[in-house]
């Protein structure tokens, strides 16, 4: 827990979107790790390693890139949500 001033409640450690965003840029699931959030960045990771499988017999590529914008994005909005309070880890 952090205190940002005398006055203010106690919060959780703030994450940083950018590095969310970064992580699971390179590598799915990441960021929602580093937020926290292991059950869905392991989803995530797993659904992507299948697209990735399926990418091989030409079927996955679509799959895979909504996969992994997606959780490029979901890190980042997460990341800022719990800096906001809105989700606790």
């Amino acid at each position: 827990f952090i205190q940002m001033s005398p006055d203010e409640p106690y919060i959780r450690d703030r994450k940083s979107p950018g590095l969310a965003a970064i992580l699971s840029f390179l590598i799915v699931g990441l960021g929602q790790i580093y937020n926290g959030q292991i059950g869905k960045g392991l989803l995530l990771l797993l659904g992507a390693i299948i697209s990735g499988v399926l990418v091989m017999i030409f079927i996955g590529i679509i799959f895979w890139i909504i996969i992994w914008v997606y959780a490029i994005y979901d890190a980042y909005d997460t990341a800022k949500r719990i800096n906001l309070g809105e989700i606790i880890t």
